[in-house]
């Protein structure tokens, strides 16, 4: 399969937690990946729109942008305002926290800077239980 993007635009706000974890659940089983991963899939979409929102505010949107190809899916969030002293916008407590989750549960996690803001990018491998 040709790589399918789908992206998801939504308020900055706590109650689209399960729109954002449901989509991406639906994305990850689309591509046969067992319970665990799913759910794996599901906490790395829902730490990273609630680190998102802590750092966008209720007035701004969180972009999640999905690339689903034939062995993975890639998860890209943002933007995510970082301090103007801080190197990373995950140099703060909580963003060590989704930190320590994304890679926990990803098999890819970094933080693509920008011009409008840093951009989480992960990836989570479709695998098989016999794996």
């Amino acid at each position: 399969m040709a790589a399918e993007l789908v992206s998801l635009s939504v308020p900055a706000r706590g109650e689209y937690a399960r729109t954002v974890r449901m989509a991406a659940s639906e994305l990850a089983v689309r591509l046969g990946m067992p319970y665990d991963d799913i759910e794996d899939v599901r906490m790395a979409a829902d730490e990273a729109f609630v680190y998102a929102c802590s750092r966008t505010g209720p007035a701004g949107t969180v972009v999640f942008t999905f690339e689903v190809t034939n062995d993975a899916l890639t998860m890209c969030v943002g933007p995510i305002a970082a301090d103007a002293d801080a190197e990373s916008p995950l140099d703060d407590a909580p963003g060590k926290y989704a930190s320590f989750i994304l890679e926990a549960v990803c098999d890819t996690f970094v933080v693509e800077k920008g011009d409008e803001g840093a951009r989480l990018r992960m990836v989570k491998r479709a695998s098989t239980d016999e794996e």
